[in-house]
């Protein structure tokens, strides 16, 4: 019966003992929001969430529910896109969380219009829209500013024009999908209208 105990006693303390081994590892296999912006996210966006390539987006500052949102929707195949679906792909629900956090909390570099300033076709359209086919003005969802709206819509004041203009297109054809609302609102810009309005949204500030 005592050596039972001693037996007992002896696999207690190893079990204890690997404990703090375990939790080490664990924390290994998991990487921290900053260890994957740098592995799979700088490339493309900037560690500070401020992409120097025009045609991806801005992610500094973005609301962190839209990004879930997109990310989610990246990795499910709702929103296509074979680059951002292959970098969604391994991603954990937290690690999306803990992602969108981090980008959220660094500080949006803004942008200029180039030619859609103040009085411009741009400016008409972001704050009244275009009554002759029923555009809407993009400030009513996105703001005067072009914060957006927390849980509802994104904020695009400072976005590159370049990725605001493709984006508008793919939802006019519909390659992009997750968007119903401005899916039926680029049915009915012109080239020339998204162009506008992207400029000025990249100046906005």
């Amino acid at each position: 019966m005592q050596f039972r105990h001693l037996v007992l006693l002896a696999s207690s303390v190893v079990s204890l003992a690997s404990m703090p081994v375990m939790a080490a590892e664990a924390a290994a296999e998991k990487q921290t929001a900053a260890q994957i912006v740098s592995t799979v996210c700088a490339a493309c966006h900037g560690t500070d969430g401020n992409s120097a390539i025009t045609a991806n987006p801005k992610l500094a500052a973005q609301h962190p529910e839209y990004l879930v949102k997109q990310l989610t929707e990246f990795k499910s195949g709702k929103r296509a896109n074979a680059v951002m679906s292959g970098m969604a792909a391994g991603l954990s629900d937290d690690d999306m969380k803990n992602l969108a956090a981090y980008f959220t909390a660094q500080n949006l570099k803004l942008g200029q219009a180039k030619t859609n300033g103040k009085g411009s076709l741009g400016e008409k359209i972001y704050r009244g829209g275009i009554a002759a086919t029923g555009v809407p003005a993009c400030a009513a969802c996105h703001g005067a500013t072009g914060a957006g709206i927390p849980k509802q819509f994104p904020r695009v004041a400072g976005q590159h024009a370049d990725y605001t203009l493709a984006q508008l297109r793919t939802l006019r054809t519909g390659e992009r999908a997750n968007a119903p609302m401005m899916m039926t609102i680029a049915t009915k810009m012109t080239d020339a209208e998204m162009a506008a309005v992207a400029d000025y949204m990249q100046g906005l500030r």
